[in-house]
């Protein structure tokens, strides 16, 4: 089966092609806002932990170099402790036009804008000319996280995404998930499906590592959100023992590494990934995006309603009543299952064929909605050094 995408000089292949308006810092965020402001297939993101949070840079850079992205256009401010220079340096190696305005140089808020247009414009102009070929599905990069879980999540939405992972994967694709702390509790199950030794320590140190950041005074690591204890959750290892589902059955090929200086790509091969990371689910889908994911398929039982800037977002629930109040927000209806109306493995075919149509070009209803969410997560480089974990 083939999908239609987008070819880029490096090889890789898209499922849009956006350009992407990145301001360096929080500074420069309401110029990159207003430069993309009116444009179609524009969207502007920043990050909002500080001018000088230059671990930040690896994130940045990889957003900027995912494949759903046709051209690059940097805002800076002009003083800022991150250097776009670098940046820009690692995306035009991808073979991305990659242009930058630091607003300090060019005078005023408005000349800036006004000049981040014209770019825009041209860089629209061409990415415009660009049209949809037939690829293989070994092309693609599936991301899958859940958030507002409850019983079914574990149950019926996460069972099926499952399956519809171990299809992505036998069809040649990349498939990642991410948050080491819904994990916890499913150690055993998670390292008996790693493909050597090598990955089972590694599988086993993600989970532990996570642990020790939610074990020191302050942070529990048996927490879970009132969505979820409303949603009939009671431990963290029922919750884990669900989430995990959502990854399927085929083996943990390796664990992605995100660092503060480098941040491990998509291997091209194919196979099951997990990845370092967050659990919180904006920064944990940027973190999958900058890593060369395509498409995020996103399990919700509570009703989880957000996009993301680089990603479309694929929602699924397998909660009855969310379908009935909130159809127009989800994508795939997976509580057919939870009443025992389909199987488990028709709706992940059911997931499966809306991955390959969201490559193709469809859009998700958060994409409608025009939701383009972006946020970054940053580990505290303190308590990572005096846990040992750098």
């Amino acid at each position: 089966m083939d999908f239609q995408g987008f070819v880029r000089t490096d090889g890789l292949v898209g499922v849009r092609n956006k350009v992407l308006v990145m301001a360096t810092s929080d500074c420069a965020e309401p110029t990159a806002r207003m430069i993309v402001q009116g444009f179609k297939d524009a969207v502007s993101i920043t990050q909002h932990l500080g001018c000088i949070a230059i671990e930040t840079a690896p994130t940045l850079t990889g957003v900027a170099k995912n494949s759903n992205i046709a051209a690059v256009l940097v805002v800076s401010m002009g003083c800022e402790g991150i250097e776009p220079e670098p940046i820009m340096s690692e995306v035009s190696k991808a073979g991305k036009d990659v242009e930058l305005v630091k607003i300090q140089e060019i005078g005023t808020t408005r000349q800036t804008i006004a000049r981040g247009r014209e770019i825009l414009q041209r860089m629209l102009e061409k990415a415009c000319k660009q049209k949809r070929e037939p690829f293989n599905l070994g092309r693609l990069a599936i991301g899958l996280k859940c958030g507002g879980s409850d019983t079914t999540s574990g149950i019926a939405a996460n069972p099926a995404i499952g399956v519809m992972a171990d299809m992505m994967v036998d069809a040649g694709a990349s498939v990642v998930m991410i948050e080491p702390i819904e994990a916890i509790g499913a150690e055993e199950y998670l390292s008996h499906r790693a493909v050597n030794e090598e990955v089972r320590r590694a599988i086993l140190k993600w989970i532990s590592d996570e642990e020790k950041r939610w074990t020191i005074p302050g942070a529990s690591v048996d927490f879970m959100c009132r969505g979820n204890i409303d949603g009939g959750l009671t431990t963290l290892e029922e919750k884990a023992l669900g989430a995990v589902h959502k990854g399927g059955h085929r083996p943990i090929q390796g664990v992605l590494k995100n660092r503060r200086d480098y941040l491990e790509t998509v291997p091209r091969q194919g196979g099951f990934y997990l990845q370092e990371g967050t659990h919180e689910e904006i920064p944990a889908i940027t973190y999958m995006a900058a890593a060369g994911v395509n498409i995020i398929v996103f399990a919700t039982g509570r009703g989880g309603v957000f996009g993301h800037a680089i990603c479309p977002v694929i929602r699924v629930t397998g909660n009855p009543e969310t379908w009935a109040k909130m159809n127009e927000d989800m994508d795939v209806n997976a509580s057919t299952a939870m009443e025992g109306n389909e199987s488990i493995e028709s709706v992940g075919k059911r997931i499966f064929d809306e991955v390959v149509a969201v490559a193709s070009g469809k859009l998700t209803k958060s994409e409608q909605m025009g939701f383009d969410n972006f946020a970054l997560w940053r580990y505290d480089s303190r308590l990572e050094a005096l846990l040992g974990l750098l």
